[in-house]
């Protein structure tokens, strides 16, 4: 069984430092979990195109096979990556209003795991 180990990152919201945030990356790239707040309430994040790290969200939160994820992206060119199809309107609206709290809910491409989607 993998052993527990957390480690926390205070990040100051308005001086953040690189150094930081590039951690935490590093952690997201090695398949690692990690906790970020969003507008709301605070996510549990992971690589959503490595398959072992969205099966540990899903135990860590005990949330069932399905329930699809959301997936978060850095930006817009990432979008193209990772659905089949983006609707001139859904690129209009990202265009308006990334970087911030807009959900596009769009057909993923085979990238995506199945598990990330619930099917």
């Amino acid at each position: 069984m993998r052993q527990k180990h957390t480690d926390i990152i205070r990040i100051n919201p308005t001086y953040p430092e690189s150094s930081l945030i590039e951690h935490a990356a590093t952690l997201v790239r090695a398949g690692e979990l990690v906790v970020f707040p969003t507008e709301t309430v605070y996510g549990l994040g992971a690589n959503a195109l490595q398959p072992e790290a969205v099966e540990r969200i899903f135990a860590v939160k005990g949330r069932p096979f399905s329930d699809p994820l959301i997936v978060h992206i850095a930006d817009q060119s990432t979008l193209e990556t990772l659905v089949t199809h983006v609707p001139p309107q859904a690129l209009q609206l990202a265009q308006a209003f990334w970087p911030g709290p807009l959900t596009l809910i769009l057909p993923a491409s085979s990238r995506v795991p199945k598990l990330v989607t619930a099917g």
